[in-house]
């Protein structure tokens, strides 16, 4: 009853062999920079918060100020903090996909 599991061809072995052997030097690396855990994480996420609301507090203020100068129909605040908000926002996702290709290209060295 018992059947014999196929034999696999020789290229077949050496492609899963090289992909053992990415997986194995990914992990091995993941120990040795271990210390890029949470802390890590949190102060990325505080980083990218703070691109944010950077511009978006300097975009209110500069308007409170050109409201309080120049007083008119239209809110200079609203729209400055709006301003700044759409900058921050921006800087951030580029900030993000700098550091995302960073890793894409760190994987794809590891995976050679």
């Amino acid at each position: 009853m018992s059947e014999k599991p196929e034999i696999k061809s020789a290229k077949d072995r050496t492609a899963f062999s090289r992909e053992v052997g990415a997986k194995a030097a990914r992990k091995l690396k993941a120990r040795r920079n271990s210390t890029q855990g949470v802390w890590f994480g949190l102060g990325m996420m505080g980083l990218i918060g703070w691109s944010v609301v950077v511009p978006t507090l300097a975009g209110a203020a500069l308007g409170i100020w050109l409201d309080n100068h120049y007083p008119g129909g239209r809110s200079w605040t609203l729209a400055l903090m709006v301003l700044g908000l759409a900058i921050g926002c921006l800087n951030a996702w580029r900030w993000v996909a700098k550091e995302d290709k960073a890793m894409r290209e760190e994987q794809e060295d590891d995976d050679e």
